[in-house]
């Protein structure tokens, strides 16, 4: 198969010890390529090495950094870090700014400090006509405001949490939704019925490595050949084949990052 992971975090220290080792076990599973989203603008030089690290040993594989400011972390974002992100952008030349968005689940994370730092990141992205990575955690309605508001979008909402009515309306918006881990789980019986009804267009597969592990490896460390699984899952919940749920994201993948 050839398998894309939209959304992986190869760059964490997690990874550090064996990180050539995973991404050879990714190769020998099908899984080609990976988006690396970043979530601080401390973390970004190191994404970046980890990128030239793995095009260095593996030619053929492709690593393609996105940079941007994930919610979880606004301890760590200055107002400047926008400023710099459009300077990292014009340099690097990422395939997406992310991983942005907002998360209404943790309890201390201040609402108006993330909306500032999630609008900042979806003008820039509209600014230089990149896709965004959008992180939506019980804000997938105020996600759907945020980008209304600035138009003129397209991304993904990785580890989409929503409901079919809520994906139509990202559809149209030109966003498509991404699944990993958690769909592998008996109790995401939502999340099931979302993925059987919504066209096979709109999906990307994610592992989010080394967060959200599949049931099969419950409680460890994921890591991107997991995207078999993911791909399985898919492809049983839809009764199609998986060499086609292969096929077609990876081209969904290919298409909204700009790859060829």
């Amino acid at each position: 198969m050839n398998l894309f992971d939209s959304h992986c975090h190869l760059d964490a220290d997690e990874f550090d010890a064996d990180r050539a080792q995973v991404i050879s076990r990714a190769q020998a599973a099908g899984v080609h390529a990976q988006v690396l989203p970043a979530v601080t603008a401390a973390s970004w030089p190191k994404l970046r090495e980890t990128a030239r690290m793995a095009e260095g040993l593996y030619p053929a594989y492709g690593l393609h950094p996105a940079y941007g400011l994930h919610p979880m972390f606004l301890d760590q974002h200055r107002p400047e870090h926008l400023d710099q992100l459009r300077e990292w952008i014009v340099r690097e030349k990422p395939c997406a700014v992310g991983e942005c968005g907002l998360d209404f689940y943790v309890d201390g994370l201040d609402a108006e400090q993330q909306q500032f730092y999630f609008d900042g990141q979806l003008r820039i992205a509209r600014e230089f006509d990149l896709p965004v990575i959008v992180h939506a955690r019980r804000a997938v309605d105020a996600v759907i405001a945020a980008i209304k508001q600035v138009g003129g979008l397209r991304g993904v909402i990785h580890s989409f949490p929503g409901s079919p009515e809520q994906a139509a309306q990202l559809h149209k918006l030109g966003f498509l939704v991404g699944l990993g881990g958690p769909l592998t789980y008996d109790r995401a019986q939502k999340l099931h019925r979302v993925v059987a009804q919504l066209p096979l267009e709109q999906l990307l597969l994610e592992t989010d490595a080394p967060d959200q592990p599949d049931a099969g490896i419950r409680g460890q460390r994921n890591e991107p050949a997991r995207l078999t699984v993911i791909a399985e899952t898919v492809a049983g919940l839809r009764g199609e084949a998986v060499e086609a749920i292969a096929e077609q994201t990876t081209e969904n993948a290919r298409r909204l990052f700009g790859l060829a």
